[in-house]
């Protein structure tokens, strides 16, 4: 999936493209002259059909933070919960739309070499760091979810009420198992297309967690008593058991950041679109409304179910919720063991675009090469183990980290990136005015986090209740 130098005569038509043609061609580059087949992209032939690319985007997008939805249904009511996440998905599908038409300017399809033509070099540097510490960081947190979960699915599975001290109960060395055995041969895959598979059954395992979800809404009765035994004849304390439409209270304001970073997928935009058979615009653009629109609903449906079972009780990790309903029930062991499997697999989906980047960082005109490849998934897997396992409070670390990268990536990338690199429109022109103000608005998200962090700092709380 490397990309491949661009020969002078490329680069001219590129400049030709800026100049002369609209960025909404379905075409991004134009046709020969001698009547043959129109040029598109020129930087990768690529091979993957439309529904593995749907399963990537997918699976990029559903992340940990699915587990912390409910919970933040209840600090905001289910109305403002539902115009909040259509709002973040509509703004998350025009961030996509920015991306695409910049790319169809430059004439290839790499976050980093939209930096480079809007910004010189230094925009170059700036959207492959951007991306490295965001996915590091997306990949720390999903084996944080495997270093703490599995050893307790594994001692679950095995009937035993505490752990005994053997090494298969030892998160740390469960993490470098998971990573080498499974992650490492994932990641080895020279194209990200061939993850469609994993990525389609990672997919089915969230599906699962989903259909579980429904399901112990009408299992689980309420009011409870004490999170044990829960029984219909249990008193109700006071609005307990009672669905609010609009909630706001000192956690409520958490939610938004919870909500925008849900549907962060935009470092795989790129790449995804890079190995699309016949790409266009259209093309990816559909791809992409597909998986958003299937996560929006995922999301929603997780949230709505969860929140109507346990309604004040939530927790900020929804199993956990279920876990102090019964810890031993079987239901929701397989479904922690699936939502495992998920994040397992998602990790080589997130590894691919950290490795184009530090690629295009610091072997921009070097063709592919194994050992480059397979050196980088390595050094970037045994990062990602270090900081899992001696960084004692990972939380706050990559808590700056998502505030700063995650805005980035979906508000003020794309849009400065299409305010310098599209120079047909003029910049009072409507399509600008609004880049402008969806850049404005990554700086706000970006305070607001930034904000959050800090009161939980002073406060020694952290309430975020998940991240992506």
């Amino acid at each position: 999936m490397e990309l491949q130098k661009l020969t002078n005569g490329h680069h001219q038509d590129f400049q030709h493209l800026e100049e002369g043609e609209s960025p909404e061609r379905e075409e991004f580059l134009p046709h020969k002259s001698d009547g043959g087949k129109p040029t598109q992209f020129t930087d990768f032939e690529g091979k993957t059909s439309f529904g593995m690319s749907v399963f990537n985007l997918s699976n990029a997008i559903m992340g940990s933070g699915i587990l912390g939805l409910s919970y933040a249904m209840a600090n905001t009511g289910i109305i403002l919960f539902l115009v909040l996440l259509t709002s973040i998905a509509v703004l998350s599908l025009y961030s996509v739309h920015l991306l695409l038409r910049s790319a169809g300017v430059v004439g290839i399809r790499a976050y980093e070499q939209l930096g480079k033509r809007a910004f010189g070099h230094p925009g170059k540097i700036l959207a492959a760091v951007v991306i490295t510490m965001h996915n590091i960081g997306a990949m720390s947190s999903y084996l944080f979810i495997v270093k703490y979960e599995l050893p307790l699915v594994i001692q679950a599975f095995l009937g035993l009420q505490h752990s005994s001290g053997e090494w298969f109960l030892n998160g740390n060395y469960l993490i470098i198992i998971v990573s080498v055995f499974i992650i490492l041969p994932l990641a080895l895959m020279r194209r990200l297309g061939y993850l469609g598979y994993t990525s389609g059954f990672s997919l089915t395992c969230m599906v699962f967690f989903l259909i579980s979800v429904i399901y112990k809404k009408f299992n689980i009765p309420c009011p409870f008593d004490g999170f044990t035994n829960h029984t219909a004849e249990n008193i109700s304390i006071d609005g307990e058991c009672e669905a609010k439409y609009f909630t706001i209270n000192q956690q409520t304001a958490y939610t938004v950041p919870i909500l925008a970073f849900a549907f962060v997928c935009h470092p795989e935009v790129l790449p995804i679109y890079t190995e699309l058979r016949n790409p266009t615009k259209r093309r990816m653009q559909a791809i992409a409304n597909v998986s958003i629109l299937g996560m929006f609903v995922m999301y929603l449906l997780t949230a709505i179910f969860g929140y109507l079972t346990f309604y004040l009780n939530t927790e900020a990790e929804l199993l956990h919720t279920y876990s102090k309903v019964d810890p031993l029930d079987r239901l929701i062991l397989c479904v922690r063991l699936a939502v495992l499997v998920a994040v397992t697999l998602t990790v080589p989906v997130v590894l691919f675009p950290i490795r184009r980047a530090l690629l295009q960082l610091l072997f921009p005109d070097k063709p592919f090469h194994w050992l480059r490849h397979i050196s980088i998934a390595l050094c970037l897997l045994f990062i990602a183990n270090l900081l899992v396992i001696f960084v004692p409070n990972i939380r706050d670390i990559f808590g700056i980290i998502g505030a700063t990268s995650a805005p980035s990536l979906i508000f003020i990338l794309p849009g400065l990136f299409y305010i310098r690199i599209v120079s047909t429109e003029p910049m009072k022109s409507r399509p600008k005015i609004q880049a402008a103000c969806f850049t404005a608005l990554g700086f706000i998200f970006m305070s607001m986090s930034l904000t959050f962090i800090t009161l939980d700092w002073v406060y020694g709380e952290n309430r975020s209740g998940g991240g992506h």
